[in-house]
């Protein structure tokens, strides 16, 4: 055999698989551990919800709260916000990675192109060029490539219900600070009004202590009162400037910028409860348990991944080639090779056993946080569901309250104009009507919060596939 082409079959042997080599690895396989028996999901039959009858209601669930300001500023921040854009980018990256993986189940062809030259001695320099392809190909004996690309499949989808449930998050804190700017609105229009009632009884207590039927304390007091009510007015001024800048943020936009928005003029009548449905309702909608479930799938593809990479592996090759000692007799002959390689672990110091014990742990990680997910998810539910009915509750004792508190203070007012009453009694009373109205303003707000964060809890994704992207692999399962 000429020098020449006994390099080319060194650089390109065909290889042939032995019975001994094929005997060790079905050896090395029968050693194998096998993956654990998967146990059961955690709160698969909790009882039924304290309330679960109600009104329809719509994933975009903002719209049963028939605001239409609220309505624009929410599909705004979906939109602009950054991080539901970084959201949206996690899922790309997500998507991509599972993409690559899917990437491990086609061949690779790679070109190759080489050249030497050397010097023998005594003798005219020698030297060869190198032109050629390879591939190769790993053939997916024990599904081992197949689990890991369903691994990854499953983390991008679980990365895509991770983007609803921000942009869930997004849109209860977009409606949560829209109506805490409202109540703020609305207390400082009842501080104006509480402000010229102070001043009104303020010019009457002047007026009887210039005739003698009032003391000087009288005055004073009332004029703290009247002073105490403008610093109510600046601390609500500046708690609307913050809200201002939280909102202008979450729609993407810099704090300096004016907040182009109407003020309603009072916060919005709630309709009855929405339709909560049963446990296994919630389970199936809520975008952070989905996403919970997939990625505990998805630990469990990946234990199988571990599990088949301790089996042997088969890889396929082939290539073509060609050499000369100089470029113009290149193409004068060709070299093709094929070879067949089958790899089977012996000794790797427990490498892939322990990769075995640490996807195993992981899957063990996830099915706690899935069971973790799932009760913080009925404890949500709960929770809204029992303050709103306190709430409710509440606010009627308060509306109770602020009755005679008005009536009180209307009648003591009465009885010091005619000489029968102190007037630390009219002042005392009407603080306390004063703090009444702003309580009923503050406990309202309190309850379309509580709303919120019911719909919070039920609601599920209402981002379209094509809004969130649907994950890409290479090949299906």
């Amino acid at each position: 055999m000429p020098d020449m082409e006994r390099q080319r079959a060194a650089a390109f042997p065909v290889r042939r698989v032995g019975p001994s080599i094929v005997a060790a690895a079905w050896i090395v396989t029968l050693g194998c551990a096998t993956p654990q028996q998967r146990q059961p999901l955690p709160l698969q039959s909790a009882s039924v919800f304290s309330a679960t009858d109600g009104l329809p209601w719509s994933e975009r669930w903002w719209n049963e709260l028939g605001d239409p300001r609220l309505n624009a500023t929410i599909e705004r921040a979906l939109a602009e916000n950054f991080s539901l854009r970084a959201a949206f980018e996690r899922l790309r990256e997500a998507e991509a990675i599972a993409a690559r993986t899917g990437a491990a189940r086609s061949p690779t062809l790679e070109a190759i192109a080489a050249s030497s030259e050397g010097d023998a001695s005594g003798s005219d320099p020698e030297g060869e060029v190198n032109l050629g392809l390879e591939a190769s190909y790993e053939v997916d004996l024990w599904g081992r490539i197949r689990s890991d690309i369903e691994a990854q499949r499953l983390e991008a989808t679980a990365t895509a219900e991770d983007v609803q449930a921000a942009a869930l998050s997004l849109s209860a804190e977009v409606a949560r600070t829209v109506y805490r700017l409202t109540e703020a609105a609305s207390q400082l229009a009842l501080l104006d009004s509480q402000l010229r009632t102070n001043r009104d009884v303020l010019a009457v207590i002047e007026s009887r202590f210039a005739i003698g039927q009032s003391g000087s304390t009288d005055v004073l007091r009332q004029r703290q009162l009247v002073e105490a009510t403008v610093e109510q007015q600046i601390v609500v001024r500046a708690a609307m400037a913050l809200l201002e800048h939280r909102i202008l943020v979450l729609l993407g936009a810099p704090p300096q910028q004016r907040l182009d928005m109407d003020q309603p003029a009072s916060l919005p009548e709630l309709a009855d409860l929405p339709a909560i449905g049963l446990p296994t309702d919630l389970l199936r909608r809520r975008p952070d348990v989905r996403a919970a479930y997939l990625r505990l799938e998805s630990a469990d593809a990946a234990v199988a991944a571990a599990v088949k990479d301790q089996y042997p592996s088969l890889n396929l090759g082939a290539a073509i080639a060609t050499a000369a000692e100089n470029p113009s007799g290149l193409f004068s002959a060709w070299i093709t090779s094929l070879s067949g390689q089958l790899l089977a672990p012996i000794i790797d110091g427990g490498r892939r056993r322990h990769e075995v014990e640490r996807a195993v742990a992981v899957r063990r990680q996830r099915l706690a946080a899935y069971g973790e997910t799932v009760l913080a998810s009925f404890q949500e539910v709960e929770d809204a569901l029992a303050a709103e009915r306190y709430q409710v509750a509440r606010i009627a004792n308060l509306d109770k309250q602020l009755t005679l508190a008005t009536t009180t203070y209307k009648e003591l007012r009465n009885q010091y104009l005619n000489g029968a009453a102190d007037f630390i009694d009219v002042l005392v009373a009407l603080g306390d009507q004063q703090d009444l109205e702003r309580s009923v303003l503050s406990a309202r707000l309190e309850r379309i919060e509580q709303r919120i964060a019911l719909y919070r809890a039920i609601a599920g994704g209402f981002l379209a596939a094509r809004d969130v992207g649907v994950p890409a692999v290479g090949g299906s399962p």
